[in-house]
């Protein structure tokens, strides 16, 4: 027996589909779009497809922006240009410029290597990383993906890439509890995972 209209089930579908959503959570998230006056609706809506129509990766850092040429960050005269920082997706950009510790540059990589998952390293954004810091004037790479199985071979694999380049290659110091991710941690751990970082020889 069909409880909801079929307009609402597709709705329903829809919030489904999105990570962490479950079945009533979706339910809920329906309701609530469907008490929404219909420009608020309107409004969300829009919100939506001009995300998925303006936002796209900076041609530096591969970081999420809006408009032509670089980002925000790799524009800024205040960064410090000789450091990179390598993160695996565009939210821990903002889980490290929370902490307000660090003043370098970044490189997203949009992904991890995981065989499991069918990720390798083609799939990734390493080839502009590797085009950036054959430019010179890179002092040091910072490895802060996630210290998970991942993570760390994506670290390991991106170190042996690097070393012919003869740059300073770090990673984040264990502050960051194994298996943990970087968008959960707090200011105070990321900043000591920052100061304590290692280099990887």
């Amino acid at each position: 027996m069909q409880y909801l209209p079929p307009a609402m089930e597709r709705l329903t579908e829809q919030f489904k589909k999105l990570p962490g959503i479950g079945a009533k959570s979706a339910q809920r998230l329906a309701f609530h779009v469907l008490s929404l006056s219909r420009e608020d609706a309107a409004a969300f809506a829009q919100s939506i497809l001009d995300a998925k129509d303006k936002v796209h990766t900076c041609p530096v850092c591969q970081n999420l922006t809006e408009g032509d040429g670089p980002c925000a960050l790799c524009s800024s005269y205040k960064r410090d240009r000789s450091i990179i920082c390598v993160v695996a997706e565009p939210k821990d950009v903002i889980a490290m410029e929370r902490g307000g510790e660090y003043d370098g540059l970044y490189h997203v990589l949009h992904g991890v290597i995981s065989p499991m998952n069918r990720v390798g390293p083609d799939d990734l954004k390493i080839r502009p990383l590797l085009d950036r810091v054959a430019q010179g004037g890179i002092e040091e790479v910072i490895m802060a993906t996630n210290p998970d199985t991942e993570g760390e071979a994506t670290a390991m694999y991106l170190t042996r890439l690097l070393k012919p380049f003869e740059v300073k290659i770090t990673r984040l110091a264990y502050g960051i509890p194994v298996g943990s991710h970087l968008e959960y941690a707090d200011n105070a751990t990321l900043m000591r995972a920052l100061e304590g970082r290692q280099e990887i020889n």
